[in-house]
């Protein structure tokens, strides 16, 4: 169902690619923090997106290349690069519009790429923002929001310590272009919780499927 990715250059891009059996648009996934591209959720993301037509290509940062374990330390430069590098790779691969996210740091890192390169992907999925660190309200990680120019699909859980759906809802105040929020209820940070992860995982597809083409109808 899916094939072992490399594409030389600096940085690397390693990971996983899900090719969908038709023409179609194509999806850039990033990890937490803590974890790497053979994370549960993007893997089953993965897999339920190429069934509905959007080739993934699930990569890990440069950060988890060089680290194998153990967090980011000043690699935030260097990780959007590499997810950069993951979009045109993709772009090799697909002939249709191009789509870049991440679990929290991941897609912390996809925003903020996004905010000063607003062409570098068509739309954001961010799952589980990491809006600030826990029980930290005040230490926001919103300062690059106002230059977002990508439209993005926020997907949260009403769980999740960092950052409640109120405060999500007045950070997404911030930015200019189109975006959406669809919260996950009782999910916490890793969204994913004992039951019902199928249908969790085909809401959000379904979701993102349908908000990205009332993007493509109305440009």
């Amino acid at each position: 169902m899916f094939e072992a990715f490399n594409y030389p250059g600096e940085p690397a891009v390693r990971g996983f690619l899900h090719r969908a059996e038709r023409e179609a648009d194509g999806l850039v996934l990033a990890h937490s923090a803590g974890s790497n591209c053979h994370s549960p959720l993007l893997v089953a993301l993965a897999e339920a997106f190429r069934v509905e037509g959007v080739t993934v290509l699930r990569c890990d940062l440069p950060f988890r290349q060089a680290r194998p374990h153990g967090p980011p330390f000043g690699s935030s430069a260097m990780d959007q690069a590499g997810l950069r590098q993951a979009i045109e790779a993709l772009r090799a691969e697909v002939s249709g519009r191009i789509f870049l996210g991440g679990h929290s740091y991941g897609g912390r890192m996809a925003s903020m790429l996004a905010a000063e390169s607003a062409r570098v992907a068509d739309a954001l999925l961010l799952l589980s923002y990491p809006l600030h660190p826990p029980r930290k309200p005040q230490q926001l990680r919103t300062a690059h929001f106002s230059g977002l120019r990508t439209p993005v699909f926020f997907v949260h859980g009403t769980r999740d310590p960092l950052g409640s759906i109120s405060e999500m809802e007045s950070a997404l105040k911030l930015i200019s272009a189109n975006t959406q929020l669809f919260p996950l209820e009782n999910a916490g940070h890793e969204l994913l919780g004992k039951t019902n992860r199928e249908l969790t995982v085909s809401a959000i597809v379904k979701s993102f499927i349908h908000w990205s083409g009332t993007l493509e109808n109305s440009a």
